[in-house]
């Protein structure tokens, strides 16, 4: 579980989140929404202790985890940011592989590669576990690196935008594959993602943050949380939440 009390941070002297408190309940996939400039990144990063609060903590599983060392936190969180840098000849092997290293720390054991083979599995990537990540698709590519950061094998995964630039074909593949992932049954993961598709949150998240100008506007299980009225206000502008063949979807109107 995570508990965030009273954080607050502030970037070049501009606060950026104000006062946030909320609890995440573990074994579920929490979609962080809001419109620019919401500080869903900044809230994210500052979760997985990578921002320092101005004041407030983050507790991940009862222990604050901006008081953990790097090593210690990387056992608690994998945290996959926007912008993953490049990666000139590094086969898709190797670069899930490197999920493993807060384990080994260089020596990999038969345990580190059979979970490596099971993420390469898991994301349908083992055809391509000698290819050049440099010469995948976008959604091939992005599959990867989400690979990586289940091969670090923790229980929670922070993924920042992970759907950015994809096609609706690799979008649904990798939201697909993240939703089984999650759920109350022993081994599975917790998931906190910056989304932006709303209906793509409507449809996968089962827990929603809802932020505006660094402030949570709105936080729990999303058919509780989120309707037409919230969205509306949220993003000022008016949208929907309707059923189509069952499925939420959002709607501008």
């Amino acid at each position: 579980m995570i508990n965030i009390q009273n954080l607050s941070v502030s970037r070049d002297g501009v606060r950026i989140l104000h006062d946030v408190t909320l609890t995440v309940p573990p074994g579920r996939l929490a979609a962080i929404i809001g419109p620019n400039g919401a500080g869903k990144s900044t809230l994210l990063h500052c979760m997985a202790g990578l921002l320092p609060p101005e004041c407030g903590q983050v507790q991940i599983n009862g222990q604050n985890i901006h008081a953990l060392r790097e090593a210690s936190r990387a056992l608690i969180l994998a945290l996959l940011t926007q912008s993953q840098g490049a990666v000139p000849r590094l086969s898709v092997q190797d670069l899930v592989s490197f999920g493993r290293w807060p384990h080994h720390r260089g020596r990999p054991t038969a345990k580190d590669r059979a979970i490596t083979a099971e993420a390469l599995a898991r994301f349908d990537l083992r055809q391509l576990a000698a290819r050049s990540v440099e010469t995948l698709s976008g959604g091939q590519r992005q599959r990867a690196f989400v690979a990586m950061a289940y091969a670090q094998s923790t229980p929670w995964m922070f993924l920042d935008e992970p759907l950015a630039a994809l096609d609706p074909k690799y979008v649904r593949d990798i939201m697909d594959r993240l939703r089984a992932m999650t759920g109350d049954q022993t081994g599975q993961r917790s998931i906190a993602l910056v989304l932006h598709d709303l209906s793509v949150a409507a449809r996968y998240a089962d827990f929603c943050i809802a932020m505006k100008a660094g402030r949570i506007i709105a936080v729990g299980p999303w058919h509780e949380t989120v309707t037409s009225d919230l969205l509306s206000k949220l993003y000022d502008t008016p949208l929907r939440v309707a059923q189509l063949d069952g499925v939420p979807v959002v709607m501008g109107l």
